[in-house]
């Protein structure tokens, strides 16, 4: 079994990695196949490595979502044809930030 930190470190990761592809925008987002192919699949990869972390780790941060996460990181990975665009950019702008803060307390609380 994994060390559970390392998808904390895997999760930072992505949220960076969204961020830096996203920064031009939700109009370069809509019109770019290649920026979409990268955002959704750290959101995928996100969302499996959310799914590993401990559930007392989780539970450290109530207001997430962490159900939720999981269940679009299923649709990202077997219902893809399925995700609207629209959806994944409220999902960037409004939810993202977010959980990095989650993210970084866990950090803080259980490294």
């Amino acid at each position: 079994m994994k060390d559970a930190r390392i998808y904390l470190i895997h999760i930072r990761e992505c949220l960076t990695r969204i961020e830096n592809y996203t920064q031009q925008g939700q109009n370069d987002f809509m019109n770019n196949i290649l920026i979409q192919d990268a955002v959704l699949r750290n959101l995928e990869v996100m969302g499996e490595s959310i799914k590993q972390l401990p559930e007392d780790w989780k539970a450290s941060q109530p207001n997430i979502e962490w159900v939720k996460i999981g269940d679009f990181r299923n649709v990202l990975a077997h219902d893809y044809l399925r995700v609207d665009l629209d959806v994944v950019w409220t999902i960037i702008e409004n939810y993202l930030p977010g959980l990095e803060e989650a993210i970084d307390s866990i950090f803080n609380e259980f490294w």
